[in-house]
């Protein structure tokens, strides 16, 4: 595992290869504070990268920023080196997806969360595909009787399967997982992880994953690169 700093996750790539995603210089502040200081990072095609650092030192403040959920004041995203425009906003989050670690989920069936998406206009040239979510499911030893079970009754294991399965049928590029274990058990955990893996390899060479997590075994496990943050900023290990 590679434990990176600020310099180096801004040159990750060759100068010749231009980065899936990357912050250059972002900043966020409140109430006069930055909360977000001059962060530059480049998450290459196929990359396996952990954020880690104290609560409150801006892990979900970057990863909302990275996905355009949250505005920044200073700096740019860039998604495949050009800046997003408002009218490309919903096509990127198709491709660039947020995880929280509690999943928000609409009353009904896991399966009536699954169709949700395809509701939208963005994701109307796709059809959901009952059969490929039943495979997932069972490469994790569950049944396909989950998709008829009411969001409410679900285990905080079995709301983040619903949420990652949700995600993963759009067939976005990079994941931006924020926490999404944390308060899971062990066995649970280890389910979320070998989804996540599964998602990847089965195109290891484009999809990028970027988790934030206290776990420092975790860490070891779905990381190659470890950006340490501290106070709005990455720092230097």
């Amino acid at each position: 595992m590679q434990l990176a700093n600020t310099v180096s996750a801004a040159s990750a790539n060759d100068e010749t290869e231009t980065p899936l995603l990357a912050a250059h210089a972002i900043g966020r502040q409140a109430e006069g504070r930055w909360l977000l200081k001059q962060v530059s990072l480049a998450l290459p095609a196929g990359a396996r990268m952990a954020i880690v650092g104290p609560s409150g030192s801006g892990k979900t403040l970057l990863l909302r920023a990275l996905a355009l959920l949250d505005p920044v004041e200073s700096g740019e995203i860039l998604w495949r080196g050009e800046p997003v425009r408002g009218g490309d906003v919903p096509r990127f989050r198709s491709r660039v997806i947020y995880l929280h670690q509690r999943p928000a989920l609409i009353e009904g069936t896991v399966e009536e969360n699954l169709r949700l998406p395809f509701s939208l206009g963005v994701h109307r040239d796709k059809t959901f595909d009952r059969d490929a979510i039943a495979g997932r499911l069972a490469s994790l030893g569950r049944e396909a009787s989950l998709l008829s079970r009411q969001t409410g009754a679900l285990s905080g294991g079995e709301a983040q399967i619903t949420a990652l399965l949700r995600a993963m049928q759009l067939e976005p590029e990079v994941l931006l997982l924020d926490e999404p274990t944390a308060s899971l058990d062990d066995d649970s955990k280890r389910t979320v992880e070998t989804m996540v893996d599964a998602w990847r390899d089965e195109s290891p060479e484009l999809r990028t994953t970027v988790w934030v997590t206290h776990d420092a075994g975790q860490v070891e496990r779905i990381a190659d690169q470890v950006f340490p943050m501290r106070d709005g900023a990455l720092e230097n290990p």
